[in-house]
């Protein structure tokens, strides 16, 4: 029997998405997003308050740029993808630290952002493209222009269904 490895994610965006070019001209986008629980009364009268997760979202290439142009803090969206782990030494400390993460393969927008943020410096870095307007509900899938192998900080993007 086979296995499968899928998240889907409801939430709002932490932060803006850093997003940086790699050498090869891949582009990567990471973002954190907050789900939350609601609070609630268990039948026996116990109150449960509210709990808020945090995961960390990884996009690449072409929804690295859509990430880039029209995602915002605070903003809600549909995020699904693959479950990561990975892991890479400190800069500062020399030890080796640990990251859970979601490669997201399709992004929805839920919420607006009020259209394309204000990015006038990395504009003018790239070329022409043509303008494409959010709207709440817009889906957004990752195109299969990642070439196998690349890299982001220490991990390695495989394609490879049979790892072993």
């Amino acid at each position: 029997m086979g296995s499968l490895n899928k998240i889907e994610l409801i939430g709002n965006l932490g932060k803006t998405p850093d997003v940086k070019t790699l050498e090869n001209g891949v582009k990567v986008a990471s973002f954190t997003l907050a789900t939350t629980e609601p609070a609630y009364t268990t039948q026996q009268g116990k109150q449960v308050a509210a709990k808020t997760e945090w995961h960390n979202i990884v996009v690449w290439g072409g929804m690295a740029t859509i990430a880039e142009r029209y995602l915002t803090k605070g903003q809600q969206v549909y995020a699904e993808g693959k479950m990561r782990y990975r892991n890479y030494e400190d800069k500062d400390s020399h030890q080796k630290r640990y990251i859970a993460e979601v490669v997201c393969s399709n992004i929805v927008l839920l919420s607006s952002n009020g259209g394309e943020r204000e990015n006038t410096a990395q504009q003018a870095d790239t070329a022409p493209t043509t303008q494409i307007q959010p709207q709440c509900g817009q889906s957004y899938q990752q195109d299969s222009e990642i070439a196998t192998g690349a890299s982001y900080s220490g991990y390695v993007q495989d394609n490879d269904p049979f790892p072993f």
